[in-house]
């Protein structure tokens, strides 16, 4: 599992190193990583370092310095260097090494931004060290616009690779935000641990791919503000059929999704949480919807019961609801069983305060924006996309509910914590009807989950592995081109089986 920190926490957890007179030493193990980093992603893209060229945006703070040494020791070893300064004045020391290893420096102003520019975009590779983690309110003056260059994730041809160093200047470290013009990175090299900011919000694209350098500041972090999950952690959450099982103590799945108009939600939910392992869907809604769901899953059960007479573990209430009062009122009934339950599309308007974490909301910023209103806050779409970090916390605490935000990185909060973000989607996956299939993949494994009493966050976790396996199972299914959720079930099997390499043998524990 991935943990990440405000910049504040780790500049905290900086200051007995500091204290103690180590800060150069610091510098140097970040400068040595960030160069590291940089010599093997020279390698990959050229297959050597020598002959290749490198941009250093050096600003006046650390960041600008870790840049620079590490610019230095590339110029060591054949590669050209140019630094950019971007303010008046740098690190002086670090300037120095630069320079003795034969780097040239251009001063950044207005009358030679576009030349700026254009060395960035014909170098193989762009260290990004113009702000740090106190960095407020975005890239200003000359150095605004920079924010032009684009990183080779982001182009075709041949444009310079964008490392960021600690985090993508003009991204807020604690949030992620990006108040003003910001950059864009291929990959971040952060020092000490994760920061925040490049788990959440804008900050979370902007990052790329993240690298963390050890410096030794872990024993002095506290608690993180976020949490990534990888692979093992995932299927450690994913419980595998025993041989005394049956298709009821497997999990049995109820879906109150889907109506006369929009009939789709329903089918598109049941596929996804047969195929990510629940022993037995009961579907409830209007018989037009049972047909087609009966069609395309005979193994469905459909009836037009109601919430308190259907025996199930878990609930999945909202999809494709639309103006159906039945289901309305099933979804209420869902929220007010005490069973684990998602909650999505429509059914979000039946929300109130004091929910349990039981209850998974998985709205996306629209959706949340509508919600928070009638629940009293005043906020726009805009300001959830901006800080989604902090309206998502909001969100969870407001309601008492776990809240699942999608978004190019998905966020999940329990209230009071703890707090998941997933990126491991493509934007293939922004289309109608994957946030159905996320639901289905969700429900699957409420329904499925261990019998144990839950810890706390126990569900956001749940909440955050069904995000990372819907992005997984998206990106498979885009490599053979645009996504569709019909198709996508396939995609969710391929990808529930290979994480069988990652289950936890017998005797390890699980991460919650």
């Amino acid at each position: 599992m991935i943990s990440a920190y405000s910049g504040t926490a780790v500049r905290d957890a900086e200051r007995p190193l500091l204290d103690a007179g180590q800060g150069a030493e610091l510098m140097q193990l970040a400068a040595h990583g960030l160069f590291s980093f940089c010599a093997a992603l020279l390698k990959e893209r050229r297959g050597r370092i020598y002959g290749a060229s490198c941009v250093v945006l050096a600003g006046a703070g650390n960041n600008g310095a870790d840049a620079l040494y590490a610019g230095a020791r590339l110029l060591k070893r054949g590669c050209a260097a140019t630094a950019v300064r971007t303010s008046s004045s740098a690190h002086a020391e670090a300037l120095s090494a630069f320079l003795a290893a034969g780097g040239r420096v251009l001063e950044l102003s207005t009358d030679n931004t576009d030349e700026a520019l254009q060395l960035c975009r014909a170098a193989d590779l762009v260290l990004d060290g113009v702000l740090g983690t106190g960095g407020k309110g975005g890239l200003r003056g000359p150095a605004a616009h920079l924010a032009a260059l684009a990183p080779a994730r982001l182009r075709r041809g041949h444009p310079p690779a964008v490392v960021a160093c600690d985090l993508p200047s003009g991204i807020d470290a604690d949030t992620g935000q990006a108040p003003g013009s910001y950059l864009l990175a291929d990959a971040t090299v952060t020092f000490g641990a994760v920061k925040t900011g490049l788990v959440a919000g804008p900050g979370a694209e902007a990052a790329g791919h993240i690298e963390v350098v050890d410096i030794g500041i872990t024993p002095y972090l506290g608690t993180p503000a976020v949490n990534r999950l990888l692979a093992p952690d995932i299927a450690a959450l994913l419980p595998r059929p025993a041989a005394g099982d049956q298709k009821y103590s497997r999990g049995v799945l109820g879906i109150a999704a889907g109506s006369d108009t929009y009939p789709g939600a329903a089918v598109l939910a049941t596929g996804a949480a047969l195929a990510a392992g629940t022993g037995m869907v009961r579907y409830l809604g209007p018989e037009p919807v049972r047909r087609l769901i009966n069609q395309a899953h005979p193994e469905a059960v459909c009836s037009d019961s109601t919430v308190p007479l259907t025996h199930v573990q878990a609930w999945v209430a909202g999809p494709g609801a639309g103006t159906d009062e039945a289901q309305r009122r099933r979804a209420v009934d869902a929220m007010a069983s005490g069973l684990p339950c998602v909650i999505d599309a429509d059914a979000l308007a039946a929300v109130e305060p004091g929910m349990g974490e039981q209850v998974i909301l998985t709205p996306h910023a629209g959706e949340l924006t509508a919600l928070l209103k009638r629940l009293g806050e005043d906020t726009d779409r805009e300001s959830i996309e901006a800080d989604p970090l902090t309206w998502v916390r909001k969100a969870a605490d407001l309601t008492g509910a776990t809240v699942l935000l999608k978004g190019w990185a998905t966020l999940v909060a329990a209230p009071g914590g703890p707090v998941f973000s997933q990126a491991d989607a493509t934007p293939w996956l922004a289309t109608a009807g994957s946030g159905d299939t996320l639901s289905g993949i969700l429900g699957a494994m409420l329904s499925t989950a261990r019998k144990s009493s839950p810890r706390p966050g126990r569900y956001a976790a749940v909440a955050a592995a069904a995000a990372s396996i819907h992005g997984r199972a998206g990106k498979l299914a885009a490599e053979q081109g645009p996504v569709q959720p019909s198709l996508l079930p396939e995609a969710i099997r391929r990808v529930i089986s290979a994480m069988d390499q990652w289950r936890p043998g017998p005797g390890e524990a699980g991460i919650l």
